[in-house]
């Protein structure tokens, strides 16, 4: 078993997630976002996330509106659509089903 791949695939699954639940905090500027996954240790790199807001933006659960900016071109602000709301709404319940489903299986079993 290659625990580096599975622990990369088990972040992988939920930077989705994740993002539409940044963005539920209001409009965010890419490195926003990068910083944020940063420190929950979700390391992502522009790369990986550019596909992935496209991705969320083309499934109509994102928007994206262009800010002038002070130090430089325009920049591009992600926000939650209402799709975006209701999947997000959606995902968090599953969510939260998956962690009490993964605490179940790491209780002991009672009357041993």
């Amino acid at each position: 078993m290659n625990l580096e791949n599975t622990k990369a695939q088990m972040r992988k699954g939920v930077l989705e997630f994740c993002i539409l639940s940044i963005l539920s905090n209001g409009d965010a500027y890419t490195s926003d976002i990068i910083g944020k996954l940063k420190e929950a240790k979700l390391i992502v790199v522009e790369g990986t996330l550019y596909p992935l807001l496209t991705r969320l933006k083309n499934a109509g659960l994102l928007s994206y509106r262009w800010e002038e900016s002070n130090s430089g071109p325009p920049r591009k602000y992600y926000g939650l659509t209402e799709l975006g709301t209701r999947v997000l709404a959606e995902l968090k319940t599953t969510w939260d089903e998956l962690v009490e489903s993964v605490a179940i299986t790491q209780q002991k079993p009672s009357g041993i």
